[in-house]
């Protein structure tokens, strides 16, 4: 059945690509055309999509027949105008067709899509935000919020496209496939496929080691632009910058990763250190140390190429396709540790293509490659366990410190405005410490099942035996200032102060990742 009967019959058509387009949208499109009986089908009309072209049907039906006697040209016009809708190829797509596409998708699927800005780059291009998830527009209680971030540098472009392909891939298998239905039903997945518009805009001539659009419109690197927990890392801070900082503050991201390109690798936390974080040892471990490992581990393992660890030519070889970041090379001001420490949210770095910017015909063997990963990663977000602390008279309480004995984080984590919590943890017996200011620790003890939830943490509320409203918590400042917070740890390591080889390791990297 052509899509315009099938319009006829069902009042709804999905155009071959997946893009599904209800009555009232089909309809404003064809009556731009004129009104029923002033236009003739033009001729060589009859065949409106492309040989081989699948058109998705709904139940099937088969049309009335005095419906079709009756049916106005504006309809047949239909068959002309689906092919216009914007069709996400393998290509690489400029900001323009980057946002032609989000917005289509938003229109299409507003039900489960939310597009947004979180500001804006040097030169004024909106940094775009996907929310795919049942509740796109609002955080709700137990629904966790992840997030993926690509082309930081603007040179790195595979993450960018990917992601653009993961929206494409979530929205049209929603309803079809258990799996991405049962992600999108229990999950607020947030996708940001470019940080840096302005970078990727000024390449014009792309290179597999660098290229300008790097950096952003004014030379810095965004992925040594944030707040550093080990050294004062006094750099003006960008527009792209801030504005991430300041989405952070408004979401309780649990887990994320940011796309990079130039390597082959899952890098884990941290990427600077100090001698307290094992810095003398050539590494830099964070408390959560199994965790980030099971979660680099997780995504390279289904990535063909990544977990062989040797893919590219003249670059490092990294055992399973993962590594700290530290070891690899240390790194001043970046994303994934001011994410670990200030939003309480863990983030890996992906490095996806051995190449920077390669060739657009190579895009679709990355999407091979990397779709298996980036659906279970995204399914982590899962671990542990999650609830909510209530006073005895189930009030929720803010900006209550909920850690687990053994891993405490230099900056505290708290409940957030709802009272909750979540805490990423592998299976096992562990102890939770409930802090409040001028109050003993409540200590609960929670079992992290080996087989997980389906879809979901462990649940676990912690009813704390006291009265205490939500505003008559004494909390002076919940968050953490930004300042090198591991300074004055003890054996403040020589290794990560600015140094000579320190300038030298991140030159090399720059020219040679």
């Amino acid at each position: 059945m052509s899509c315009a009967l099938h319009f006829v019959a069902f009042n709804t058509c999905t155009h071959p690509r997946g893009f599904f387009l209800e009555a009232p949208r089909l309809l404003s499109l064809a009556g731009q055309l004129g009104t029923a009986g002033s236009l003739a089908r033009p001729a060589g009309a009859d065949t409106a999509h492309p040989a081989g072209a699948r058109v998705g049907l709904r139940a099937p039906r088969t049309p009335d027949a005095s419906r079709l006697q009756n049916m106005n040209f504006p309809y047949l016009w239909l068959e002309l105008l689906l092919p216009l809708v914007a069709a996400l190829d393998f290509n690489y797509h400029h900001q323009e067709g980057m946002e032609a596409f989000l917005k289509t998708v938003a229109q299409n699927y507003s039900s489960i899509t939310h597009l947004h800005s979180i500001g804006k780059s040097v030169k004024g291009r909106n940094l775009w935000v996907l929310v795919v998830g049942r509740f796109p527009k609002e955080h709700r209680i137990g629904i966790p919020e992840f997030k993926y971030v690509a082309n930081m540098h603007g040179d790195e472009t595979v993450g960018r496209e990917l992601l653009l392909h993961l929206i494409d891939y979530l929205v049209t298998n929603d309803g079809k496939d258990p799996e991405i239905t049962n992600l999108i039903n229990s999950t607020r997945i947030h996708i940001m496929p470019s940080m840096n518009p302005d970078g990727f805009e000024a390449v014009k001539k792309p290179d597999c080691y660098y290229s300008i659009g790097r950096e952003n419109y004014n030379r810095y690197d965004l992925n040594r632009n944030f707040p550093d927990a080990f050294e004062y890392n006094n750099v003006s801070r960008q527009p792209e910058t801030l504005a991430v900082m300041k989405w952070l503050k408004t979401e309780t991201f649990v887990l994320s990763a940011n796309l990079h390109g130039g390597a082959l690798v899952a890098s884990y936390p941290f990427d600077n250190g100090v001698q307290a974080t094992g810095a003398l040892s050539s590494r830099s471990l964070t408390p959560d140390d199994d965790v980030f490992q099971y979660l680099a581990h997780t995504y390279a393992s289904r990535n063909p190429n990544m977990k062989k660890g040797d893919e590219c030519k003249n670059k490092m070889n990294f055992p399973n396709g993962v590594t700290n970041g530290y070891s690899w090379y240390p790194l001043q001001g970046g994303m994934q540790d001011y994410n670990y420490i200030w939003a309480q949210c863990f983030e890996i770095t992906l490095e996806l293509s051995c190449c920077k910017y390669p060739r657009e015909e190579k895009l679709p063997s990355f999407w091979n490659n990397n779709k298996a990963s980036l659906i279970e990663y995204i399914k982590q977000v899962h671990l542990g366990v999650k609830g909510q602390v209530f006073d005895q008279n189930g009030n929720p309480l803010p900006n209550v410190i909920v850690e687990v004995q053994d891993r405490k984080h230099i900056c505290p984590y708290r409940t957030n405005k709802y009272g909750e919590y979540y805490l990423l943890l592998l299976p096992g017996s562990y102890i939770i410490n409930v802090t409040v200011p001028g109050r003993d620790p409540h200590l609960t003890k929670v079992i992290i099942p080996e087989k997980s939830q389906n879809f979901s943490a462990l649940k676990k509320d912690i009813l704390l035996p006291f009265q205490g409203q939500l505003d008559s918590i004494p909390v002076s400042n919940p968050s953490c200032p930004m300042i090198p917070l591991y300074i004055n740890s003890p054996s403040h390591s020589p290794a990560t102060k600015p140094s000579l080889f320190l300038f030298l390791v991140t030159l090399l990297h720059i020219f040679f990742k």
